[in-house]
């Protein structure tokens, strides 16, 4: 599927911004599901020098300064993204290695061990700003992980039921509503969703990321439509780790046992899951420990005290 992003931001400020530094994230990757073949970027008032670069977590990083007051700023993105489903061997392998984890070992991979490098992912296992490890959320998600179950198929449950039991409500939460008062309240939209199961994932030892990216706006004949497809969408990726592939299929050749790609993405808002991708109609933007790693816009400003913010969104097939 090829897809065409338009990403438009306006702000609009009182007082006058006499100078500002913004840093965006809206560039979408390359991954083993998608390819960005087209991107550009542009602002208005006009960037003299737009810098470009690689956060620690492999994400596009633009950033630039505006020296000349300003009441307005409009950021325009736009990016035609190739989307792919994993090759069927592919998922064959993959669902292979990862059949025989239970949860309780997979948490092991993140524990401290005298004399052994930890795994990479190990620090999407702390707690973080916007997904706390906190006892609340190691109970909520306590059903879903009973002992012995398989890592994906616990996920898959504990995705099944933010699913069922929150209500998506728009507005009725912002970015500074911390993850506890939505799991209490049972209500928000996908950043929010997003979060609570990170929380819950990470409260039980697990390693997960925070995935920004967006949706197909307009779906196929036939299917219904999906939440958050307006706006830029949240989702949870699952780390699978490294060290308890090869020894749950320690028969497995060398090149099999070490895929590109051990991370399994959950989408609780539309209670889909799949290899390093919901779907095919999901474009990956940014990941992060949380929103505050991969806001598409930051900014520090000098005057514009107070401010406006309209984005628009758009993704469409070509």
């Amino acid at each position: 599927m090829k897809l065409r992003i338009t990403h438009e931001t306006l702000y609009r400020y009182t007082p006058t911004v006499e100078t500002a530094q913004h840093v965006a994230h809206l560039m979408p990757p390359d991954t083993p599901c998608q390819s960005c073949e087209r991107h550009t970027f542009s602002t208005d008032p006009e960037a003299s020098k737009i810098s470009l670069n690689i956060d620690a977590y492999g994400n596009h990083r633009a950033y630039w300064s505006l020296s000349s007051p300003h009441n307005t700023l409009t950021v325009r993105a736009q990016s035609e993204v190739s989307t792919y489903a994993l090759e069927a061997r592919t998922l064959l392998q993959r669902n292979q290695w990862a059949q025989d984890i239970s949860w309780e070992h997979a948490k092991t991979a993140y524990q401290y061990r005298a004399g052994q490098a930890s795994d990479e992912a190990t620090g999407f296992a702390y707690g973080s700003h916007h997904a706390p490890i906190d006892l609340a959320f190691a109970l909520y998600a306590q059903s879903s992980f009973t002992p012995g179950r398989n890592l994906i198929e616990a996920a898959r449950h504990l995705m099944q039921r933010i699913h069922a039991d929150f209500t998506y409500e728009s507005f009725s939460t912002d970015i500074s509503t911390p993850a506890l008062k939505v799991l209490g309240d049972k209500k928000g939209v996908c950043q929010d969703f997003a979060h609570v199961m990170l929380a819950c994932l990470r409260s039980l030892g697990l390693a997960a990321r925070y995935v920004s990216g967006y949706l197909l706006t307009e779906p196929p004949p036939g299917q219904a439509r999906l939440i958050g497809s307006d706006a830029s969408h949240a989702w949870v990726s699952l780390k699978i780790p490294h060290a308890l592939t090869s020894a749950v299929n320690p028969t497995a050749s060398a090149a099999a046992s070490t895929p590109p790609e051990y991370w399994y993405d959950f989408d609780p808002t539309n209670n889909r899951d799949g290899w390093s991708s919901p779907g095919p109609d999901y474009v990956r933007l940014a990941v992060g420990r949380d929103f505050a790693d991969v806001s598409p816009l930051r900014g520090v400003l000098q005057g514009g005290t107070h401010h406006t913010l309209e984005v628009n969104v758009t993704v469409e097939p070509l």
